[in-house]
């Protein structure tokens, strides 16, 4: 596996080294090829050294901010990931941001395992489109532990939770059978695959829900992996006791 190169843009000194240093230490293929206290900054790197596999950037920044600056990345180097770093006062500045195909959000203040659980989504994310796989075959090359088994199964999840899933593939794909992926699933995560890919797909609906309001429910469905709107909406209630245009207009 090749590296993966990490450009991180924000303007506090301390959080910038703190990020730096716990993105690095997670896996030594992560490279920090640059760290910015600004977007002009990360432009001028781009331009002049390299560009980078994945960006992670603050919103408010001295003289260019986070929207306009991946705004910039996505209209010239659209193949960058792109993570922004955001505060419960920003959500519409985030809310701008989706719509420049940002990956995921931090929430400030960055927690360790928030950020860990990202960076696992976007190694596998990437070591998948640069194999060309339509899924991460990260087991076939010895023999894994079941917690080493459900941890990459975890992770293919978050990384497909808005495509058709079902335990069966999935086992097929992981070299192991359906039953035995359900046991060790339920015991090393805490919850069976199914109730796994609901939360996931539940706590993505919400936030989409929240941030992007340009979309009607049934984008937000088709988006979490639900192209059937009533099913949508029976499923978000049963999850949150709330229909999803009660749970938007309750966010007004």
């Amino acid at each position: 596996m090749n590296p993966i190169h990490f450009i991180v843009a924000e303007d506090e000194p301390l959080l910038l080294r703190t990020l730096v240093n716990q993105i690095q230490r997670v896996d030594p293929l992560f490279h920090i090829v640059h760290a910015a206290p600004d977007g002009e900054s990360v432009l001028r790197f781009i331009e002049n050294s390299q560009v980078p596999d994945v960006l992670i950037t603050d919103i408010h920044m001295p003289v260019m901010d986070g929207i306009h600056l991946i705004g910039i990345i996505e209209k010239y180097y659209p193949s960058v990931k792109k993570v922004v770093i955001s505060g419960y006062s920003e959500f519409e500045y985030a809310r701008q941001a989706l719509k420049n195909n940002v990956l995921d959000f931090l929430l400030k203040p960055v927690k360790k395992q928030d950020l860990e659980d990202l960076l696992s989504k976007i190694q596998i994310l990437i070591e998948s489109e640069r194999t060309d796989l339509k899924s991460p075959m990260l087991l076939k090359n010895r023999q894994y532990s079941s917690e080493e088994i459900v941890k990459t199964v975890a992770q293919f999840i978050k990384t497909n939770y808005s495509k058709e899933l079902s335990l069966e593939e999935m086992a097929k794909q992981f070299n192991v059978n359906a039953p035995h992926l359900s046991k060790i699933f339920l015991k090393y995560a805490g919850e069976s695959p199914s109730k796994y890919i609901m939360s996931l797909r539940m706590n993505e609906a919400k936030q989409l829900l929240s941030l992007k309001k340009e979309l009607s429910v049934k984008e937000v469905g088709e988006a979490v992996g639900y192209p059937d709107p009533f099913y949508f909406s029976r499923i978000f209630k049963q999850h949150t006791r709330m229909t999803p245009t009660d749970y938007r207009n309750r966010l007004e």
